[in-house]
């Protein structure tokens, strides 16, 4: 997907440092993000990647540095900007115990919305994700990909103008996923931004427009696919590697291998 020709930032992040205890988890993030962007936010764990998400959602504080969404300081209004957003977490603590119906108008009342109107809007998202027979049943009988689903339908109720997803396709099946794909892409034709965090290279390399590769608590990379392949060679794993410095796989792999073969034959088989 090209870049939009007219640049509006709709997130600006200065100087953003983060510590655990005596552990610098950010250090010096500077981000500008665009209305209509699919940026690709990628790195290895502990990288810090859900805590930057977790800052701008509002859900960790005691930071340094500066973020404004929508032009304005996060710090100054914590409510009203969340509003204008949705979330998929990596893993969501949901309601199980209620029903899809009743988990989900919840949420939409969360956003001011009226039950009518979320209620309606719910009902037809889960006939479109194929799960309306379960939306009167209790989430604690669906399987990972119909919760997985329910989550993304309550991050869309609002018409978030921007979209937060952390391994949004964990468990989907393979026609919801090119589903889901195809979702992201209109959204973004209508100016929504998305922020997409997932350790899928494949995913990532063809979603994105713009890539941003942490580690270390630091950009070490910040640019469409083809301006990372113009100063290194291979696919976006290849291009991980090189700039996290893991190129043990291929070693560490022959190990697994080589000890499972080795227990067998010692078993006899």
């Amino acid at each position: 997907m090209k870049r939009r020709e007219i640049m509006e930032s709709i997130i600006s992040i200065r100087n953003l440092n983060k510590s655990f205890g005596s552990k610098r988890v950010l250090k010096d993030i500077n981000l500008e993000i665009n209305k209509g962007e699919i940026i690709g936010y990628i790195g290895p764990n502990g990288a810090g990647k859900s805590t930057t998400v977790k800052i701008m959602l509002g859900l960790l504080e005691e930071y340094e540095g500066e973020i404004e969404i929508f032009g304005k300081n996060i710090k100054d209004d914590p409510v009203k900007y969340k509003k204008r957003i949705g979330y998929v977490p990596e893993t969501a603590d949901i309601y199980d115990n209620l029903t899809a119906r009743e988990y989900l108008t919840f949420i939409g009342e969360l956003y001011g919305m009226e039950y009518e109107e979320v209620d309606k809007k719910a009902e037809e998202l889960m006939e479109l994700f194929d799960i309306r027979e379960v939306y009167d049943g209790r989430i604690n009988s669906f399987s990972k990909g119909m919760k997985q689903k329910v989550i993304i339908i309550s991050s869309l109720l609002n018409d978030p103008d921007i979209l937060f997803l952390d391994e949004p396709l964990s468990g989907i099946d393979a026609n919801s996923v090119m589903v889901i794909k195809e979702v992201l892409s209109e959204l973004v034709k209508q100016g929504k931004t998305i922020f997409y965090s997932s350790h899928i290279m494949e995913v990532v390399e063809k979603l994105s427009d713009r890539i941003i590769l942490l580690a270390d608590g630091k950009i070490v990379a910040d640019g469409s696919m083809e301006d990372l392949k113009s100063q290194l060679e291979g696919s976006l794993e290849s291009i991980f590697n090189q700039l996290t410095g893991f190129n043990e796989h291929s070693k560490i792999a022959q190990g697994i291998v080589s000890t499972i073969k080795r227990g067998a034959v010692d078993e006899g088989l």
